[in-house]
């Protein structure tokens, strides 16, 4: 067993350590101590806090393994430590919230963001009609919205905190809107990218237009969100956010990329998911807070929550891709592993299953492989694993937004983490 130090800094990249030959997972949530994952053998795991306000682990805890499959000994335990799992933990972590009347997070954001797409339009400003249908092609008003609403209620819940009204500034509810707009723009190009025909149950723009004009619909999105980030005039803010740029080029990199060695994989996986899915969220929920608070320790409250809650979703958006079916999802089911990814659930079901790692590294392109790769998922714990993952994750972004002040949009936060938790599509 590894012993660490709570209180080390790490980078995101070494926050993660696997052991070799199917050993144990055990993934650390970084930032602030939580440290999850239970598979088959001891493993050793180096913890990371970064920030103010970096939460001590407690004490050993001994955890059985589920015996999901022969090759795992009923007997085996998992060691590891756990901010959560430990009795005086769970009961901190009650009382940090427990006053908490969990609200509707839709609801309650629904007035600040009634008009969303109108405004999306409005800065998509441009006098040639083809364009103009592209660009507003995923604008559509159908979707939930969701990084907007984690931004409206992150911004109200930092201004009560900072002992100002719960109204919205309009510079926070502008990156609201610029989070929707750089989101649909990687939309956009990732289904270039993969050659996707479906998205949200209907054609992509690629599909539609060609793969030409998709590409500059994208851009010409991005560079409309990089204009309504200007406007803002805060040179920090405008820092922030463009780092959200660079995270999603090098998350796309990642993915185009796997690793050869087999115990490099899931620290990459972990990466590129923050990089692709959750810096959007982390930074756009930290330049609301920017904007009316200036404590560093409220903005890294701010972005460890979206931080948390963006993997969390990503998390279980892989799980989806093999347990829900093709209409509730909107695209093809085992859309991941024709596009020869290995997810979550595919490295987890590789400490049981160690025939997945070649066909990972061909990227499941042997005839056969993907309907072999999803059966073995299927027979695994694999799926278990990653929605205990992210639980673990949901359960730290939950410490997180517990430090702020008691409000209505802190209370809405917390009820967030649950419907991630336990959506189907």
């Amino acid at each position: 067993m590894l012993h660490f130090d709570p209180q080390n800094n790490l980078h995101p990249s070494e926050f993660l350590h696997l052991g070799q030959h199917g050993g144990a997972v055990a993934a650390l949530l970084e930032g602030h101590g939580a440290v999850t994952g239970v598979i088959d053998a001891v493993c050793g795991v180096t913890a990371g806090a970064r920030g103010p306000g970096a939460g001590c682990l407690t004490k050993e805890v001994l955890l059985p393994v589920r015996n999901t499959h022969n090759s795992i000994r009923p007997s085996t335990f998992t060691r590891f430590r756990s901010g959560f799992l430990h009795p005086a933990a769970r009961s901190c972590c009650c009382r940090i919230h427990s006053d908490a009347k969990l609200k509707d997070p839709f609801s309650l954001a629904q007035e600040d963001l009634k008009n969303l797409y109108e405004d999306i339009k409005k800065q998509l400003l441009v006098s040639k009609a083809e364009l103009k249908a592209l660009c507003d092609y995923y604008f559509d008003g159908k979707g939930k919205a969701f990084r907007p609403m984690i931004v409206v209620l992150m911004a109200r819940a930092c201004n009560i905190h900072s002992n100002r009204d719960g109204g919205l500034l309009p510079a926070q509810r502008s990156i609201a809107m610029i989070s929707e707009m750089i989101h649909t723009a990687s939309l956009v190009h990732d289904d270039v990218i993969d050659g996707a025909d479906m998205r949200r149950g209907k054609n992509t723009i690629n599909e539609v237009w060609g793969e030409r004009k998709a590409i500059l619909a994208g851009d010409f999105i991005l560079s409309a969100a990089s204009m309504a980030l200007a406007r803002i005039g805060n040179t920090t803010v405008v820092s922030v956010l463009s780092q959200v740029i660079e995270d999603l080029v090098r998350g796309e990199f990642m993915q185009l990329g796997s690793k050869e060695n087999e115990n490099e994989r899931f620290k990459h996986y972990l990466e590129k998911t923050f990089k692709k899915t959750a810096s959007l969220i982390a930074n756009s929920c930290k330049a609301v807070s920017i904007l009316v608070n200036s404590d560093p320790e409220v903005h890294e409250i701010a972005y460890q929550y979206g931080r948390n809650v963006g993997i969390a979703f990503q998390l279980v958006d892989d799980v989806l891709d093999f347990t829900s079916c093709a209409n509730q999802l909107g695209k093809p089911s085992a859309a991941d592993l024709r596009l020869g990814l290995a997810t979550g659930p595919v490295l987890f079901a590789c400490q049981q299953f160690p025939e997945l790692h070649s066909m990972i590294m061909r990227r499941f392109g042997s005839d056969g492989d993907v309907d072999r790769a999803w059966r073995y998922v299927l027979e695994s714990d694999g799926v278990e694993q990653t929605s205990f993952l992210a639980q673990r994750y949901c359960h730290e972004a939950t410490r997180q937004i517990s430090r702020l002040q008691p409000s209505p949009e802190r209370d809405a936060l917390i009820r967030l983490t649950e419907l991630v938790l336990n959506r189907d599509k």
